[in-house]
């Protein structure tokens, strides 16, 4: 199967750990195979053996258990302790290598991709799906052979005792093997479906515990019982369809692996009575058939696990398969320093392919060091140019340019560290205010920190945190106020201290005395680099060199404040609409 292949890429570097687990396990499954035969020599031939005396019996009986004691209780343990502790290195690693693989590949994709998937789905095969696989690695790779190698040894060991018990003890394998193969088939895509259920209930709850305030707000709490109740009775289908089919399979093959100890003891008792076989030997063989048989019916659950596994793989190879939108080209190269010229050369833009066009051959130059401010109604397309800059989208047709080099051209990395950004919501991570500001930085030394916090106007109330810069901030930053994660996130863009600022709508959703702060920070921030502001107040941006108006994905009218007023168009409208309110 192509996900088995591509899965043994990442077993590849453990191939000796691998290799000696398995001889490990070997000699750990052979081990109890020596009780059977122990049983034969201890009646045929110390209890049943009428040559002995009562002394010599005693002598033979105690001599062998103590080899038997010696056995289980000095070598086996060992044995044991390094065959499980290397088994679960070896599968531990591997699923350490996947997910740093699957990390990075998360990483490299667009915000398109983010943008159609939800959260909640991305981790479930990241963490539920990588884990099932470990099934893979400790049954697949490890215990199915173990189980094979210990039928071989038990067959064998049957054959020298006798030859036609032995045969007769297989009759029920034909049989064995067609259940399995039958019942196994579809087991898959009943994994797979499950999977995707749990996978939905995931997703569900993580956009719900992150909403929970709305819930609560709007109490919601019976409304979202009865769609997750729904969602979650999704996946008890599914479970239960899993469940009943497995269900079938064990009852199938369990009923004929059971059937053949019935067959030997009744085949068996027969040649005793016409002397053909001793006590012993019937005795052992039953012993063996146990032996034999146990690990058939491991196989058999080695199938349900495998085939989850299995399934778990297909759907992990599925995001690993995502297509990169935005990507490197071959021939890339690093970015200079940027001076900070930045021009759109007819810029078309859609979301999709065949979505509606957003930007069409939007036309503009920005020199550097100019303080550049877009305006206009919502959904216009101004966060969209922001957003073309750093190239998080690709424009359709046209280009966008730095410093006369195409944003295509150049390697990543380079253009987007020389690029600052703050939102209207800057996202912070849950952890300490230092580790958000390093963000910016993450080389910067404790005094850089503090300048930067300083420039932002962050310093004073960092500092009456209860831990000061250690104080954590919790998920998406819950514990500081909106102002405070602004100022925090302008910490990071002048630790990063980037050569282009783009300011989309930074002090919009603050109030009064926060706006004050923030603005002069930023004022600080804009100060001797391009900028770029998206402002939904236009009272905050008449100081701008130059000003956009966009309208339906075109540039309508551009100039500075003074000018834009005398035309009496969309930004005369505009700001005598928010002058009036």
């Amino acid at each position: 199967m192509d996900s088995i292949k591509r899965y043994m890429r990442f077993v590849k570097p453990y191939k000796f750990l691998l290799f000696l687990t398995i001889i490990i396990g070997i000699i750990k499954f052979t081990i109890p195979l020596f009780l059977p035969w122990l049983l034969q020599i201890v009646l045929d031939d110390i209890l049943l053996n009428d040559t002995l005396s009562k002394d010599e019996k005693t002598l033979q009986l105690f001599t062998w258990v103590g080899i038997g004691l010696a056995l289980f209780f000095v070598i086996r343990p060992p044995i044991e302790y390094y065959r499980q502790y290397f088994a679960q290195n070896l599968s531990n690693n591997i699923l350490f290598d996947i997910r740093k693989e699957l990390y990075g590949h998360l990483q490299k994709l667009s915000l398109k991709y983010y943008a159609n998937t939800r959260a909640g789905e991305v981790i479930s095969r990241v963490i539920n799906d990588v884990e099932q696989t470990k099934n893979f690695v400790m049954t697949g790779l490890m215990n199915l052979w173990l189980d094979l190698v210990t039928i071989i040894i038990v067959v064998s060991i049957m054959f020298s005792m006798d030859v036609k018990l032995t045969l007769v003890s297989l009759i029920a394998l034909p049989f064995y093997a067609i259940s399995v193969k039958y019942f196994f088939g579809q087991l898959r895509s009943l994994t797979r479906a499950r999977s995707q259920a749990l996978a939905g209930v995931q997703s569900y709850l993580h956009e719900r515990v992150a909403g929970m305030s709305i819930i609560k707000s709007f109490t919601l709490e019976k409304h979202e019982q009865k769609i997750f109740d729904e969602t979650n009775g999704e996946f008890l289908n599914k479970a239960l369809d899993h469940s009943r089919w497995n269900a079938k399979s064990f009852a199938v093959v369990n009923t004929i692996t059971d059937m053949a100890p019935l067959i030997i003891i009744g085949y068996a008792g027969y040649q005793y009575l016409q002397g053909n076989l001793t006590i012993g030997v019937m005795v052992a063989f039953y012993a063996y058939i146990d032996r034999l048989y146990g690990p058939l019916r491991r196989l058999v659950s080695s199938s349900t696990t495998l085939t989850q596994s299995i399934a778990s793989m297909d759907r992990m190879f599925e995001l690993m398969d995502e297509k990169y939108d935005v990507q490197n080209k071959e021939n890339a190269i690093e970015l200079p320093k940027a001076q900070g010229k930045l021009q759109f050369e007819n810029v078309t833009f859609k979301y999709e392919a065949n979505g509606n066009t957003i930007l069409n051959k939007v036309d503009f130059t920005i020199e550097p060091g100019q303080t550049v401010a877009f305006v206009g109604m919502s959904g216009g397309g101004k966060s969209t140019i922001v957003s073309l800059i750093p190239r998080f989208y690709d424009v359709v047709e046209g280009a966008v340019k730095i410093d006369d080099l195409d944003v295509r051209d150049v390697m990543l990395p380079s253009l987007r560290s020389q690029i600052g950004i703050v939102l209207q919501d800057n996202i912070l991570f849950s952890d300490s205010v230092k580790q958000n500001i390093l963000m910016g930085n993450p080389t910067a030394s404790d005094e850089q920190i503090i300048a930067a916090a300083k420039a932002a106007n962050a310093h004073d109330f960092i500092m009456n945190l209860p831990e000061g810069y250690d104080t954590k901030v919790g998920e998406r930053g819950v514990k500081l106020s909106g102002g405070q994660k602004q100022r925090v996130a302008i910490a990071r863009v002048f630790l990063k201290n980037p050569p282009i600022l783009v300011l989309d709508e930074a002090t919009s959703a603050l109030d009064l005395e926060s706006e004050a702060l923030i603005q002069d920070s930023l004022d600080r921030l804009a100060s001797d680099r391009t900028t770029i502001v998206i402002a939904h107040r236009l009272s905050t941006i008449t100081h701008a060199d130059k000003i956009f108006v966009i309208e339906h994905g075109e540039v309508a009218e551009s100039g500075n404040h003074e000018q834009l007023m005398n035309q009496h168009g969309a930004y005369y409208n505009l700001f005598q609409v928010q002058k009036l309110d």
